[in-house]
């Protein structure tokens, strides 16, 4: 047999380490050392850390002192070839191991590149000699699909590499495959050190309790596209892009493709540029759609989840998620594609349209992977649902709304606080409407100089309305449709007839004199 340090040159790369990334080489060939040959690792380094660069110069390394070969997995073809590519870099030739691959020469090389499903076949076929394989790699670890694999590798290293350590499975948590974690660079320490850019969030309180959860545990695409594909979602959208990222390169998120098709027409049909993209395209529309990207300054592009791994593009300005997820692992890498630096970009815009930080927190917040890896179900079961998100949120009037009650200081009214003292002293849950009733009226008679003035004002309150009512229902746990139609009618009827009856009286309380003649 040949000897395993064929293939291995000097390193090719001008690729310097970060001390935070040798520190990393220097933790896991700590584990080489002390742990058992069958030992299971996992790190942990966010997006954008440089984790292909670390594990491409542990192998050129363990190569140099081990006469064992490498193994690299992936999930994704473009990671494959990207992985391969690094590699070949650090002074470590290769071989990819992909459908098309011809394995009569596999003696010659001491490392593979892989994809899990082709090397499943491949394994099963008994096609591929895997038995001096020292040290098995993981890139993305936390997908599930690998974990088939681990039969084969019983006596090998196996070392995960991820930037969440959380598994997509509820049922198959990460911490029944790996032994350990080690935890690399928080987000924030990247930002501090100028690796990665801060992001600029802009969040949006979005009713999100018509989506369904499926059996993964997410949001269904059906139940994902039937909202925002909806006309006032549509223009949500447009909106938000037109304010926080108007002429800057921007990456849009959407759960279906269905979704992601309409906001190209949105976008299109005012004249942007933009394109669409999902997994359907073809290699060679993928590569054009990609390169007009990556060339034209003010590029919008709508994807499906097909870009949230293995693309990295460091001209992004804006990332919108037009989604929402309960995928901790997805909600860092949409976000995650947004924050390469380059030249001088330290900061990048986010626009979130799925009440994802609610859920998850702060992008770059310090999280707890240890505690995370250890009991994930703990972690998941403390993030609030949507019922719960939504009771917190304070309806603001748009700004062209709120300018035609720019005499009064403030036009909120917090339904939740006034159901919970009223029935705290005994009354009626009807004094709540009665009391929002009088609030609305007085917001539209400081803003008026008669009658007509106010019960115009009344009618700009309709969204406002029906934000109350709704929040009401969920006080009394009542919430029919036809309940809430009849709720909401009778609300604007009542706050009509009060304006008619009180104006004079609410004015000159107001003023101090009643209205003019």
């Amino acid at each position: 047999m040949m000897e395993v340090e064929i293939g291995l040159q000097e390193r090719k790369s001008d690729k310097e380490l970060y001390s935070y990334q040798q520190g990393a080489i220097h933790r896991i060939f700590e584990k080489f050392d002390t742990a058992p040959d069958d030992y299971h690792l996992l790190y942990q380094l966010p997006t954008g850390g440089g984790k292909t660069v670390i594990f491409s110069e542990m192998v050129r390394q363990y190569l140099k002192n081990h006469s064992k070969k490498v193994l690299v997995m992936t999930h994704r073809i473009e990671l494959c070839r990207q992985t391969s590519a690094m590699l070949t870099e650090f002074g470590v030739t290769n071989k990819v191991v992909d459908a098309k691959a011809d394995l009569d020469d596999q003696a010659e090389y001491s490392c593979y590149v892989a994809m899990v499903e082709t090397l499943n076949n491949r394994l099963n076929d008994d096609k591929l000699d895997i038995s001096d394989v020292g040290l098995v790699i993981i890139d993305e670890a936390h997908y599930n699909s690998f974990t088939k694999l681990f039969k084969f590798f019983e006596k090998s290293f196996i070392l995960g590499v991820t930037a969440t350590p959380l598994s997509s499975n509820k049922e198959l948590p990460m911490k029944d495959n790996y032994q350990e974690l080690i935890v690399g660079e928080t987000i924030e320490a990247l930002i501090e050190n100028d690796f990665l850019a801060q992001a600029e969030v802009f969040q949006y309180d979005m009713a999100l309790t018509s989506l369904e959860v499926g059996s993964n545990g997410d949001y269904t695409v059906k139940s994902s596209e039937d909202l925002y594909s909806s006309p006032v979602m549509l223009e949500k959208l447009l909106k938000a892009y037109e304010k926080h990222s108007k002429d800057k390169k921007t990456l849009i998120f959407n759960n279906g493709i269905n979704t992601s098709i309409n906001v190209y027409h949105t976008f299109n049909a005012v004249g942007l540029p933009v394109m669409h993209l999902d997994n359907t395209a073809t290699k060679k529309q993928r590569k054009q759609i990609l390169k007009w990207f990556r060339e034209t300054p003010n590029a919008i592009l709508t994807s499906v989840s097909i870009l949230t791994t293995g693309f990295d593009e460091p001209t992004i300005d804006t990332i919108i998620l037009n989604r929402a997820t309960k995928s901790l692992t997805l909600y860092y890498q949409m976000i995650g594609r947004g924050s390469r630096i380059l030249n001088n970009k330290s900061r990048f815009t986010v626009i979130d349209l799925g009440n994802n930080m609610y859920r998850f927190g702060p992008w770059g917040a310090d999280l707890d992977w240890q505690t995370i890896f250890k009991s994930p179900n703990f972690y998941m079961d403390r993030i609030q649902d949507d019922e719960t998100i939504e009771d917190h949120f304070k309806h603001e009037m748009p700004e062209e709304i709120r300018e035609e009650f720019s005499k009064s200081e403030d036009l909120y009214f917090n339904i939740k606080d006034v159901y919970r003292t009223a029935t705290g002293n005994g009354e009626s849950s009807k004094v709540v409407l009665e009391r929002s009733i009088a609030q609305h009226a007085k917001i539209c008679i400081e803003n008026s100089e008669d009658v007509y003035d106010a019960l115009a004002l009344a009618k700009l309150l309709k969204d406002d309305i029906d934000q109350r009512i709704l929040l009401y229902a969920k006080c009394i746990s009542r919430s029919t449709g036809n309940f809430l139609h009849w709720l909401k009618d009778d609300y604007k009827k009542k706050l009509n007839a009060y304006l008619r009856q009180n104006f004079d009286e609410v004015f000159e309380q107001i003023h101090g004199h009643p209205p003019e003649e």
